[in-house]
């Protein structure tokens, strides 16, 4: 007895069926055929719209030249309003200046009350029209009459020129009433209006119709092979007339902006269902063999996937940053541990970079952390274009970053690679739509010279980066032996320098300035120095660049601000108490928001005159950040303080900020000074840039005065301060106000010098 067939085994057989694969097939077919035509209705909207926004767009463009050029015709009918003896040659010096401004004019007439045109500029070419009578119809003599007695300006429809060809004409009309003087008439010819405002994009790729009512005013490309089945149309706003702006594109312009996607979309639909049948067959064969066996084999296909996708995650993670997609500090240190061993058994050189961004830390504290983060993404970028076989790139954390450069033949290599990577920083990078220059310091160290292992040779590259700092910042330095001392010594005088505060150890000594009109001394220059308890007095070289480093110069521009103040005080009825002493301020300072009132707290409390105190900047403190200095320095100047440029002339001169910025006076470098009798450069810049002071009302001052010839020269060229070794070194407060007091230091010139 036959078992009954389950409707589960009817389905096997169905689907295990020669006529499946065809099934397939066909349902595929239909469905290609179906997304086609859906996606071409799509695209036919699409582009309905688009030339629909192309008509409004023009629409509302012919609107807002044609409002335009009718108050530029009205303005002129009021001027010849207002002054009704308005001369005929002001009135044509006047319509040649609207010709010039708008270029789109054919001409511009004057039309007395009788309709009849009188004057006309150009007049050349235009000779026929002088005596015509604009209303030529009774249509447009009842819109001229309209337009004089409502004061409203009148737009003609398309018309036949009198100079030839179709145009437009603007009427405004001089007075209302029986005050009506005629009209100012705008003439331009639809050629060279459309010309004017339409690019070429426009005019090659669309048909335009303007329409007044029901009849048809003016056509545009004419000429163009047009897709019937595309147009669109817009209402254009103007007085007096009522146009309709019709579109229709060019069958080029169809197609571009037709989309493949339809046929696309068919042909891998159809594709696909040839793929699929034919699969389905080759499955069905598979499946009739061992069906189990291919289950089987299936599954665990799909498990051995996804443990190697997976495997390969990880392996990605733990090698990659995930900020910079660059390699990371584990895998760079762990692959220049085998580079260093390869380059051991070939008897190779291996450079080791260690690249810090320079001002990273301001930018990121200012602008924000994301800022921060997309800057960094973008510095990768461009170091990782130097990665190649021989050059890996990592990223080190915070704004380092480490490049190996495997098998060196010779140091010129590594100089080279130095230059590419400087390269990198070359041209700013645009970060939240804005450019920001940044640049990097770098570190070199070399295997084997500068270390034998991977921890010591990035150590040497830190150290050599450290150096590099110092010395200036964008630059590079190679690991040297020697070094490692110097940096042990700077990181103990780095922490020495946390005390110092706490312990009274920095001590002010002053330098005076000469008034070399007077010959006296009214003013001394506040210079700190740090009266170490091992080694002795230091001078500011060797320890604010770690202040301004660790970030501490704030604290220690404060005290030196309350230490002239105190000073100032304790001069009080003394010889020296019409001193001023002039302190200077660092660029991190002055981007502190409470500096004003800590100098106002500062002077309040030692009850002195603000003008006693000086403030002097660097000429490049100045420029970097000009709004926010300008308004420090602004509060300075309405404080009272007196504002001074110091190391004026280096590398940064702009006339620019002499002008903007509230500036007292101006110090001449030292660079300038020393030569300044022997070379005639030297001399010119110095006497320009008093020149140029004094014409501004700021005062010069110049430092590093060492001679008689140096003091005599700036005297003569109306030099108002000197300030340098000739007249003191720098000294204890004690010993200014004994030197004072004595008289012995250099306060003129020797007597018989004739100056």
């Amino acid at each position: 007895m036959d078992k009954p067939v389950t409707s589960s085994k009817t389905l096997a057989r169905a689907l295990l069926s020669p006529a499946f694969p065809a099934l397939i097939a066909v349902v595929f077919l239909a469905l290609a055929a179906a997304l086609r035509l859906g996606l071409e209705d799509q695209d036919n909207s699409q582009i309905q719209a688009n030339l629909a926004n192309e008509s409004q767009a023009m629409a509302t463009l012919l609107e807002r030249e044609f409002q335009i050029h009718a108050d530029a015709i009205d303005r002129m009918a009021s001027r010849m309003t207002i002054d009704p003896d308005l001369s005929e040659y002001r009135w044509r010096a006047d319509a040649r200046n609207y010709l010039q401004d708008f270029g789109v004019y054919q001409a511009v007439e004057w039309i007395d009350q009788n309709f009849v045109i009188r004057w006309l500029e150009p007049l050349a070419g235009n000779e026929n029209v002088i005596g015509y009578n604009v209303a030529f119809s009774e249509q447009r003599r009842k819109a001229l009459e309209e337009a004089r007695a409502t004061g409203a300006y009148d737009i003609s429809d398309v018309i036949n020129l009198r100079q030839g060809g179709k145009g437009m004409v603007i009427y405004a009309p001089v007075g209302l009433g029986a005050g009506n003087r005629g009209f100012v008439a705008g003439v331009f010819r639809m050629q060279t209006l459309a010309e004017q405002l339409l690019d070429k994009r426009v005019l090659n790729n669309f048909l335009i119709e303007i329409r007044n009512g029901s009849r048809l005013s003016y056509t545009l490309n004419q000429s163009a092979d047009i897709d019937p089945g595309f147009s669109a149309s817009s209402l254009v706003n103007l007085p007096s007339l009522d146009w309709t702006l019709t579109l229709k594109p060019t069958r080029a312009w169809v197609e571009q902006q037709q989309s493949p996607w339809p046929w696309l979309t068919f042909t891998t639909m159809l594709f696909m269902g040839l793929l699929t049948s034919i699969t389905t067959i080759l499955v069905q064969l598979i499946l009739k063999r061992n069906q189990a066996l291919l289950k089987t084999r299936r599954e665990l296909e799909q498990e051995i996937d996804q443990r190697k996708t997976m495997q390969q995650d990880l392996a990605r993670l733990e090698s990659t940053d995930t900020l910079t997609g660059l390699a990371n500090r584990r895998f760079f240190m762990e692959d220049l541990a085998h580079t260093l061993n390869i380059a051991d058994r070939q008897m190779r050189q291996v450079a080791l970079i260690m690249i810090d961004l320079d001002r990273f830390q301001m930018l990121n504290d200012s602008l924000g952390h994301q800022f921060g983060d997309e800057l960094l993404i973008k510095v990768s970028e461009r170091l990782n274009q130097l990665s190649d076989e021989r050059v890996l790139v990592a990223y080190s954390g915070g704004d380092e970053f480490m490049v190996c450069q495997q098998q060196l033949d010779d140091i010129d290599d590594v100089i080279k690679l130095l230059g590419q990577i400087k390269q990198c920083f070359h041209d700013p990078f645009v970060v939240q739509d804005e450019a920001h220059t940044i640049t990097a310091t770098m570190g070199v160290a070399v295997y084997p010279q500068s270390g034998l292992d991977a921890d010591t040779l990035l150590r040497n590259a830190d150290i050599a980066l450290y150096r590099a700092k110092d010395q200036g910042r964008n630059t590079y330095q190679f690991y040297t032996e020697g070094m490692q001392d110097r940096e042990v010594m700077r990181l103990e005088l780095d922490k020495d320098l946390s005390k110092a505060l706490a312990n009274e150890e920095f001590v002010l000594y002053y330098q005076p300035q000469l008034n070399l009109e007077t010959g006296d001394i009214t003013s001394v220059e506040a210079l700190i120095r740090w009266q170490h308890p091992r080694r002795g007095l230091l001078s500011p070289v060797e320890f604010i660049p770690l202040a301004e480093e660790s970030g501490r110069i704030s604290d220690i521009g404060r005290w030196v601000v309350m230490a002239a103040c105190r000073q100032l005080a304790r001069w009080k009825k003394t010889p020296c108490e019409n001193l001023r002493i002039a302190v200077n301020l660092s660029g991190r300072e002055l981007d502190d928001e409470y500096l004003v009132d800590h100098i106002r707290d500062a002077l309040a409390k030692e009850n002195l005159s603000p003008d006693q105190l000086e403030v002097e900047l660097t000429e490049e403190i100045f420029i970097e950040n000009l709004e926010h200095n300008r308004n420090q320095l602004n509060r300075l100047r309405e404080l009272g303080v007196q504002l001074a440029i110091d190391d004026f002339g280096v590398g940064y001169s702009s006339l620019a900020y002499l002008r903007d910025f509230p500036v007292d006076l101006l110090k001449i470098d030292r660079s300038f000074i020393t030569e300044v009798t022997e070379r005639h450069d030297d001399a010119v810049i110095t006497r320009a840039v008093i020149n140029l002071a004094h014409n501004l009302g700021i005062q010069v001052i110049a430092e590093g005065v060492e001679t008689d010839g140096q003091l005599n020269f700036l005297r003569n060229h109306r030099c108002n301060l000197a300030q340098g070794y000739l007249i003191s070194r720098p000294i204890p407060a004690a010993d200014l106000e004994q030197a004072l007091e004595e008289g012995i230091l250099v306060t003129g010139l020797p007597e018989g010098t004739g100056l």
